[in-house]
């Protein structure tokens, strides 16, 4: 159960034009937003900042995707897993792909240039982060600076998630909770408070 329940959508009709854009994304408004909402200000500043975030452009929402998926794993919260496994398969990305997203270093699936930036992922969203200048030298031989700065801004926004989600108990959506289940359970996924 949620320690703080979110609003309803009507109660905040000056975000519609966000949620409605989020509801064509992804089918639905994340209950985190609905939660931050309670704070106007909040939500409009984390709203500019995942716009931000998500508008530098310079990596595929793929790669995107499946960076914020380990990095919520590493950071350990299941809301965020769900939302960004969810996500990443309505972008396209093999379901079994992302099965096997945590033995990245290893799997075929995954580029040399994907594997540099799924471990700094992991890496980096531990607390204290264990990322180190041999992941960027690592991420310098496949990605520009600004790529880099995206990777590193998408690790951060989910880290922001990570750590809101996980300590708000949010509820997790029909959605995301039932492609998690049916697609992230082998690889050790199971709901948690928020589920």
């Amino acid at each position: 159960m949620a320690h703080v329940e979110p609003l309803d959508r009507a109660d905040v009709p000056q975000f519609e034009p966000q949620f409605a854009a989020i509801q064509e994304a992804a089918g639905f408004v994340p209950n985190s937003m609905l939660t931050m909402a309670k704070v106007p200000a909040l939500l409009e500043a984390f709203s500019g900042l995942a716009f931000a975030v998500n508008a530098i452009g310079e990596i595929d929402r793929e790669l995107f995707q499946l960076v914020a998926h380990v990095a919520s794993r590493a950071a350990g919260c299941r809301y965020c897993q769900a939302h960004t496994a969810a996500a990443a398969a309505g972008g396209g990305t093999d379901p079994e792909k992302l099965e096997a997203v945590w033995g990245f270093e290893t799997d075929d699936r995954f580029s040399e240039a994907e594997r540099a930036a799924l471990r700094l992922a992991r890496d980096a969203a531990q607390t204290p982060s264990a990322s180190t200048q041999r992941h960027f030298d690592e991420l310098a031989t496949h990605f520009s600076e600004k790529q880099i700065i995206q990777i590193v801004a998408c690790i951060s926004l989910f880290g922001f998630l990570n750590r809101w989600n996980d300590t708000m108990a949010t509820t997790l959506e029909e959605e995301p909770l039932a492609f998690a289940k049916a697609h992230l359970a082998s690889g050790g996924w199971e709901p948690g408070p928020h589920a």
